[in-house]
């Protein structure tokens, strides 16, 4: 900083001179000499300046370098600090021509008895940075908070409509912590009088003792043959459990199949609620077997593939409309059969007549005589920032097959991560050239040929460029 003129106010040159300028460089990022006409006679900037145009205010008012709303704000500090040594701390923002804020906390200090003000000030940028992201995590957290309670909304729709009776047992103390109507009357009580209570189900002991022991080995292996049973009423059930986790906690996912009832049912939900509140849910839901190839759909999955009806889309691959051929599927069903369910993963739907849908699929796997895979897709599109979206699926690929390094042998991973890059850049080229293709081969450094060829491989249509 110059040492300030004794003219103005301040220290004349010399120690003392200097060793005010020493002090205010240490104890400011910005400083102001104002005269008693509030211009400013000199400043100082830090060793990184906030702006260069900052430069531009030596001999401006300062009220004419800060944005209206900070004006009475350095009216009163000039003010408090000709009455009283220093005036309150402010935060006031500098405005500038090309669009930039640069906000200031000042404190002003009284220099001497002619009237100049010295306005020391810290640089808010950092701290406003830390508090727009701070805005934007609370923001984000507000998203997935109500995004959970919409799911478990939904989750707790199909529970209680389901006319199929389901338990929730605690895989710790074997006590019921959730039941919906069905399951009730299927084990003659009231809901509220069975959640709690140690989980009993059988008409004599044998049975009882039964239950007890498929939940032993589901607990064990993951999976038991189901066992048969006998409600309040007398009626015949199939039991059969699953185990889930809940943070660390386990729980037991109890069915009993009246039976004689048909498994699977989603061709013929006439009869079942479940299957109804799935048909009529604005999320997509499909069913299908262990290669991927699917079997049943409800509308809104119609609705987002364009396809005409389920008779269209039956037998065919999931890949045909969602992710990127030859990873994103197979990954998903990868993870499935690893894990027996996979939640909120990220990938992109394609239309029956090119529209692209950025979705979220949770899948979980169907165990029985004929295995089965059910995926519930999610548009996200909407919710999701502004951004590339070629890199962002690019990005999500690469960090999926990331997940499978231990579990998938590196020349395959290798090879479908060359693939994901391939078929990204020959894409990006076809956008940049507006689907010419002479001119993305160019680009690319690739024959036609090889181009041709390359786009066949990833499903492309491949015609001849016109003119």
């Amino acid at each position: 900083m110059k040492t300030f003129d004794a003219r103005a106010g301040g220290p004349g040159a010399g120690d003392d001179g200097r060793t005010l300028s020493e002090v205010v460089r240490a104890a400011a990022d910005v400083a102001l000499l104002v005269d008693e006409g509030g211009v400013i006679r000199d400043l100082h900037l830090g060793s990184e300046p906030p702006l260069e145009e900052a430069r531009e205010w030596l001999g401006r008012p300062w009220l004419e370098t800060v944005t209206p709303e900070s004006r009475r704000k350095v009216e009163e500090m000039l003010r408090e600090a000709r009455e009283r040594p220093s005036s309150r701390r402010r935060q006031v923002t500098h405005g500038f021509a090309s669009g930039a804020d640069l906000p200031v906390a000042y404190t002003a200090v009284r220099m001497g008895s002619g009237g100049s003000v010295l306005a020391l000030g810290r640089d808010l940028r950092g701290a406003a940075a830390l508090q727009q992201r701070l805005v934007e995590a609370q923001q984000a957290m507000e998203r997935d908070y109500w995004r959970l309670r919409h799911m478990e909304t939904r989750y707790r729709l199909l529970f209680q409509l389901s006319s199929e009776p389901v338990l929730l047992v605690d895989a710790a103390n074997r006590r019921v912590t959730d039941v919906n109507p069905a399951g009730a009357r299927a084990l003659g009580a009231e809901a509220r009088q069975l959640v709690g209570k140690p989980f009993a189900v059988g008409a004599d002991d044998a049975e009882r003792e039964a239950a007890a022991r498929h939940l032993d080995v589901v607990k064990d292996q993951g999976r038991a043959e189901p066992v048969a049973v006998h409600g309040a009423d007398g009626e015949a059930f199939s039991l059969s459990a699953a185990l889930v986790r809940q943070d660390a906690a386990g729980l037991f996912l109890v069915r009993l199949v009246p039976e004689g009832a048909r498994e699977g049912g989603a061709a013929d939900g006439a009869s079942s609620r479940t299957v109804r509140a799935l048909q009529a849910s604005p999320d997509g839901f499909a069913v299908t077997d262990a290669s991927g190839r699917v079997m049943a759909v409800n509308r809104a999955f119609l609705e987002m593939t364009e396809a005409a009806s389920e008779e269209q889309v039956r037998g065919e691959r999931l890949d045909r409309w969602i992710g990127r051929p030859g990873a994103d599927l197979d990954t998903l069903l990868g993870m499935v059969g690893e894990h027996g369910a996979v939640r909120l993963f990220s990938t992109a739907l394609r239309g029956e007549y090119g529209s692209v849908a950025e979705v979220e699929v949770s899948a979980a796997r169907g165990d029985g005589d004929e295995p089965c895979v059910g995926l519930s897709i999610r548009d996200v599109g909407r919710r999701l920032a502004h951004g590339p979206t070629g890199a962002r699926d690019l990005t999500r690929a690469v960090e999926d097959l990331t997940k499978l390094v231990g579990k998938v042998a590196l020349r395959d991973l290798i090879r479908d991560t060359v693939d994901l890059m391939e078929r990204h850049f020959i894409e990006a080229a076809l956008e940049l050239t507006g689907d010419n293709r002479t001119l993305a081969a160019e680009v690319l450094g690739v024959s036609r040929q090889s181009l041709y060829v390359k786009l066949r491989r990833y499903g492309h249509e491949v015609k001849e460029d016109r003119g």
